[in-house]
């Protein structure tokens, strides 16, 4: 790329690529000809120009909608490579998931044939050196730090939903690919439709050289949108020309409103709290929904539910309806398939894996999707919704990520979803990559997408989603550990500095500066407005409100701390239970009286202990259950071998817990008793408030609303400040403070050489990639077994879908110093990191550490799905399969970083074979 700014090297790729398009085309396309004559179909518009400027020599990048055809660029850049005689030239097809990679290598082998055709993902290696090889991106990446000889003769890299280089843990992949590709490539980029796709162009440009932009708005199959309320389906828009001015059907606004009042008057609903004396308001049955759709020619379908246990549920709720979407013909070809595709696993695992409701569901026509799933039955679901045999798909948004299961419609059940903190709305970005998997190319003449209505659904606003096109692609690009090492060791430390210039992240920090600094000029002009409203005669009023604001912080922590002293109360006393107490279920759907028939404890985690509750209901309560620690109340005799399945002992078991006769309030009344004093600090705050002259004011609430926008206010612009005073060399900087560290810690010489160590911490592609060399290089996985390496490994990967409030049980010995060993050399890394003002590597959790343990010991499915340290108390087989495979991948990487260790090497290869059997040995297979 040449020493030359990135401002010189934009002006310059400017000027070519503009002398490139006033250039007259001379002669025909033959290889786009060639191309053409096999598709079977008109190439469209938007693929022509880009298959033109493909063949002329520029890289393009092509946006447009799902489902418009944007892999047919794609394969033609594959038809490029393969078509020139005499000259071995190659194609690399990345995409950002295995299963996506899986699929499109299946489809080129169809094509081209499987000896021209490869696939390298973290799970397979096949056919490495074809000329056209799939692969993931990191794969990629990992090859150009590398500098493999696999790179020798490439000529075109695709690179499938390049929209991912916005997501924040994997997206800096992307940007690190686009930059460090030899000049002589020609990069192919398809992308989702966004907002900015010209900026995008314009970085490729800068770092790539000449870039065609071609932007696709239409979609091949026309959406039409719909809203179901109650049992009444509408039309969004009245025609094209009301979609256009986002002008909602008449019809539909008139009937909303009417439902809306008809709640309000006969079931006392109240928007945003539900009935207030009433009934709550209830949604459709997802049954009656499927029916619907059924009656209307919808189906197949996919239903949008933004929950796992939703998605599994909803097919519980279709099944208990008796719905039947298959002929028997179907039925008979669903079940073919899907015993062909599970019969190398094994029939007690099936059990487990609940093999016989799934297949009942599939050969209904039904069936959910999502991450809990196992991998293998999420792909017979795929494959047997895009056969037509499976009707109706329930799935959370994840399957929106690239799999090609288009729909003939599809249903959001809500518009707002949970993001792992909270529950947002979906934007309008979102709700146009959900709604574009319906309309099958080819099979429908049109795909519709159906909103279900609620008390809280504005037709208006979802008219707003569906008519707006706003998806900016930001970038997610930062400097990591591994990241510096191979930069540095590839190209210098200077350089490497300069090349960080070159990322999407800084061209897009370095257009923003501008706004926001005229932002934070506004901002300190309503502050200086505010002020004025402030001012109280009766005394210094900031003084005042800093006194309230420190109020509020204390009332946040004393709570935070009251939480996590009462989850451990709870546990606590769940711990000394015994057979035959009785206690009472606080909170949750089984609050009551209840009898311990198991106390749960010993094994994993928490106690989870067995109750009957006098309604009859059997099962296994949590700490979370208690907001207070579990009281016995009375004992009951259990018989020795009851059996909590028959209905008949639970019913006589149930008689004898009600006979006790415990006043209901007794709980409340004992919860009541006691309690711990005020807080001093907060008691001295609360004084020394009421004894400023300002609280005398009568307008101090006036006062205060002004002081709490002002406080917001000047917080916001105090942030928007740091980003201007940083933006234009935030990435430099960080860089600077990774390589500081890395110098301090020995992975760096001061005269920026890499030391050994350093290029250790290159071969490690993970997260904690320092964590995971600092364990290494400190021996503290030497010496343990295979199964014990597993485990210990597991904490530096793992992360819970939800926040615990403890930390999980890791099984005494080897692996429990392991881990223990692990966590302080986190705490120091942090600290080290905290005072560079880094953040880079998340503390270890232990989660994962029981059931891979019990896995690479040989122990059974059930077993080991039982220890997952879930709130539920199991682990979805899906999410098992996807951290063992990760495990696995780290393993692999341990025993090539490892080289001083044979021991250590030699186990980690021991501990991947013992991990990967069953169904992950199914699931290696492409």
């Amino acid at each position: 790329m040449g020493m030359s700014s990135p401002a010189e090297r934009y002006a310059a790729a400017r000027r070519r690529a503009e002398e490139a398009a006033d250039r007259p085309m001379i002669g025909s396309l033959p290889a786009l000809d060639d191309f053409a004559l096999d598709l079977g179909f008109d190439l469209d518009d938007f693929q022509r120009e880009a298959c033109e400027a493909l063949e002329r020599g520029s890289g393009v990048l092509v946006c447009a909608p799902t489902g418009a055809g944007k892999t047919v660029v794609g394969e033609f850049a594959v038809h490029l490579a393969l078509s020139t005689p005499g000259l071995r030239r190659k194609c690399f097809y990345t995409t950002p998931i295995k299963a996506l990679s899986n699929q499109k290598y299946h489809d080129l082998v169809q094509r081209y044939g499987a000896e021209r055709v490869g696939l390298l993902t973290g799970d397979n290696a096949i056919n490495g050196d074809a000329p056209v090889v799939v692969m993931t991106t990191e794969v990629l990446r990992n090859m150009l730090y590398a500098g493999s000889s696999t790179l020798e003769g490439l000529a075109y890299v695709v690179m499938d939903e390049v929209h991912f280089l916005a997501d924040r843990f994997r997206g800096a992949v992307w940007e690190e690919v686009i930059i460090h590709l030899p000049e002589s490539v020609t990069l192919v980029s398809l992308s989702a439709t966004v907002s900015n796709a010209e900026e995008f162009g314009d970085w490729l440009v800068t770092v790539r050289g000449e870039t065609a932009v071609v932007v696709s708005e239409h979609r091949p199959v026309p959406l039409w949108q719909h809203m179901l309320v109650g049992r009444r389906m509408f039309d969004l828009f009245h025609d094209a020309d009301a979609a256009r001015k986002h002008d909602v059907h008449p019809e539909l606004l008139r009937y909303s409103r009417e439902q809306l009042r008809r709640l309000e008057l006969t079931d006392g609903y109240t928007p945003g709290r539900g009935g207030r004396g009433g009934r709550r308001w209830r949604p459709p049955l997802r049954a009656d929904i499927v029916e619907r759709l059924d009656r209307e020619g919808l189906l197949p379908a996919i239903l949008f539910i933004f929950s796992r246990a939703g998605c599994d549920a909803a097919v519980q709720q279709c099944l208990h309806a008796g719905l039947r979407l298959t002929t028997p013909d179907e039925r008979a070809e669903i079940r073919r398939v899907a015993e062909a595709r599970m019969a190398s696993i094994p029939g007690g695992d099936l059990q487990v894996l609940g093999y016989w409701e799934w297949l009942d569901g599939l050969e209904r026509g039904l069936a959910a999707h999502h991450a809990g799933l196992l991998p293998a039955f999420k792909e017979v679901v795929e494959e047997l919704f895009v056969r037509g045999l499976v009707k109706a798909v329930f799935a959370t948004e994840t399957l929106a990520l690239g799999i090609n299961m288009p729909a003939r419609c599809v249903v959001l059940e809500r518009l707002v979803k949970f993001n792992g903190e909270a529950h947002v709305d979906l934007t309008p970005g979102e709700y146009t990559q959900l709604t574009g998997r319906a309309g099958r190319r080819g099979i429908d003449v049109e795909g519709h997408a159906v909103v279900v209505w609620a008390p809280e659904v504005d037709p208006r606003h979802v008219a707003g989603l569906a008519s707006t096109r706003t998806y900016p692609l930001r970038s997610s690009f930062r400097p990591s550990y591994n990241m510096a090492a191979n930069l540095v060791g590839t190209v210098g430390a200077a350089p490497a500095r300069e090349l960080l210039e070159s990322s999407f992240a800084q061209f897009q920090a370095d257009r923003s500066v501008v706004g926001l600094a005229r932002q934070v000029q506004r901002n300190q002009e309503t502050i200086e407005a505010y002020g004025n409203e402030v001012r109280c005669h009766h005394g210094d009023f900031d003084q005042y409100f800093s006194l309230r604001v420190a109020i509020g912080d204390r009332e946040r922590s004393l709570a935070r701390q009251g939480s996590s002293q009462r989850r451990a109360e709870a546990v606590r006393s769940l711990e000394r239970l015994r057979v035959g107490d009785v206690v009472r279920v606080p909170s949750g759907r089984r609050s009551g009286l209840a009898v311990v028939l198991d106390p749960g404890v010993g094994g994993f985690g928490e106690p989870r202990p067995l109750v009957l509750t006098q309604d009859r209901w059997a099962g296994r309560v949590t700490p979370a259950d208690f907001t207070a620690p579990a009281e016995v109340l009375a004992r009951v005799r259990v018989p020795k071998h009851f059996n909590h399945r028959s209905p008949a002992a639970r019913r006589d078991l149930a008689a004898q817990v009600t006979a006790t006769g415990l006043d209901r309030n007794a709980g409340r009344r004992s919860r009541s008793r006691g309690g711990d004093g005020e807080d001093h600090e907060l008691a001295l705050l609360r004084v020394e408030l009421r004894q400023h002259p300002c609280h005398a004011c009568p307008e101090r609430e006036e006062h205060a609303r002004w002081a709490e926008r002002r406080h917001r206010l000047a917080r916001d612009t105090e942030q928007l400040r740091e980003k201007v005073a940083g933006r234009t060399s935030s990435l430099a900087r960080t860089f600077d403070n990774v390589c500081d560290l890395l110098t301090s810690r020995g992975y760096l010489t001061p005269g920026g050489e890499v030391t050994d160590a350093g290029r250790m911490l290159a071969r490690i592609w993970t997260e904690a990639d320092l964590l995971v060399a600092e364990c290494l290089r400190r021996g503290v996985w030497d010496g343990l077994s295979a199964a014990e390496l597993a485990a210990a490994v597991s904490v530096v990967l793992y992360e819970a879908r939800r926040e615990g409030d403890e930390r999980a049980s890791v099984p005494r010995g080897p692996i429990s110093d392991a881990v223990d060993a692990t966590v302080k050399i986190w705490a120091e890394l942090e600290a080290d990191e905290a005072s560079r003002g880094l953040d880079l590597t998340r503390e270890p959790d232990l989660g994962f550490v029981w059931p891979i343990f019990r896995w690479a010991r040989g122990e059974d499915l059930a077993k080991v799905l039982a220890s997952g340290h879930n709130l539920d108390g199991e682990m979805p087989a899906g999410d098992f399969v996807r951290w063992a495979r990760q495990v696995v991948d780290l393993l692999g990487q341990v025993a090539e970083a490892a080289s001083a260790s044979p021991d250590l090497r030699e186990t980690a290869r021991s501990a991947m074979g013992a991990v990967n059997r069953g169904v992950l040995a199914y699931n290696a297979v492409a």
